[in-house]
């Protein structure tokens, strides 16, 4: 009699076939779809940053797109100033995010709760007013980028190559991730969610261990930015507004919290939502609410959830 097959070889089955549709999209769909597939890459680098931080470490920030907006700026202003070579700006650019994420968190880490919620979401606000000042950068209302970064030997002007580029990324991140969660640091994480004054005790560095998540986390949504400038060619202060990390953390929530999967499930939903709903009422996001009161409280792990059943 043969055995039942476990969740762990149904997920595996499950995210290999993922991949292998998402390769062969190219050859399917025009360029429209090739682009909103493109964005939804991107938006699930960003929410899965968020779930390392919500899923995995008990840290709720209302904050973390300001480290996306920061990526992004960091690209587009140095493509303003003719560095386009994306060896140099990408990098630099995720340094950048991971500098600023380091600043952010060693000041917002030594608060809990809702005043960590509330100090994240206020430092989004200062760098969301801080950029909309840069009038050179077009103020409020931002700025185009001429073209995208230039990578040697390949030229993702062309969007199905580019297309390619974000899906190889993507790919990594997620593989990156997957060992993270798995790695002694990623078991001290869950440990510091579940029970952070038994981590003291035990004599954890538990502030050192959340500010290098939080850190590693703000790095891969600055890495999201990179691509995000890329891929629109338009930078905006808007990417920065806290209610932009309120949309990643619905992207968390609606995918499924602390699954790495989920975030990208959900941002899949949610910008396909939008793309479909909005075409018939601009206030589409009325049909988000129900979805989301259904999973909080018949889904423990989202969209996630009803697909893979764990222990």
């Amino acid at each position: 009699m043969p055995e039942p097959i476990s969740s762990a070889s149904l997920k595996k089955g499950g995210i290999l076939l993922c991949f292998v549709l998402l390769l062969v999209v190219p050859l399917m769909f025009g360029p429209f779809y090739i682009r909103l597939l493109s964005r939804v890459l991107i938006y699930g680098i960003a929410a899965l940053s968020l779930d390392l931080l919500v899923g995995y470490t008990g840290l709720v920030s209302f904050g973390h797109a300001a480290f996306l907006g920061i990526g992004a700026y960091v690209v587009g202003i140095l493509s303003f100033h003719g560095v386009e070579s994306a060896l140099i700006a990408w990098p630099l650019a995720v340094l950048v995010s991971a500098a600023t994420a380091a600043f952010v968190g060693f000041v917002s880490l030594r608060t809990r709760g809702m005043y960590f919620i509330m100090i994240t979401m206020a430092f989004a606000q200062m760098f969301y007013y801080f950029f909309s000042s840069l009038e050179t950068y077009g103020g409020d209302d931002g700025f185009a980028m001429t073209a995208r970064s230039s990578l040697p030997g390949f030229s993702i002007t062309d969007h199905v190559i580019f297309y390619y580029v974000i899906l190889l990324i993507t790919t990594s991140v997620f593989i990156l991730a997957g060992r993270l969660v798995k790695s002694r640091f990623g078991v001290v994480l869950q440990g510091i969610k579940q029970n952070e004054k038994k981590m003291i005790s035990l004599g954890y560095p538990v502030l050192k261990y959340k500010l290098t998540c939080f850190v590693v986390a703000g790095s891969l949504a600055g890495l999201a930015g990179v691509l995000f400038a890329n891929h629109g060619l338009y930078i905006s202060p808007a990417e920065l507004h806290w209610t932009r990390s309120g949309d990643l953390l619905v992207m968390v929530i609606l995918g499924g919290i602390g699954s790495l999967v989920g975030p990208v499930l959900g941002a899949f939903t949610l910008l396909l939502m939008e793309e479909i709903l909005s075409a018939y009422t601009k206030h589409w996001m009325i049909f988000l609410g129900p979805l989301l009161f259904l999973l909080v409280l018949y889904g423990k792990k989202g969209i996630y959830g009803f697909f893979i059943k764990e222990r």
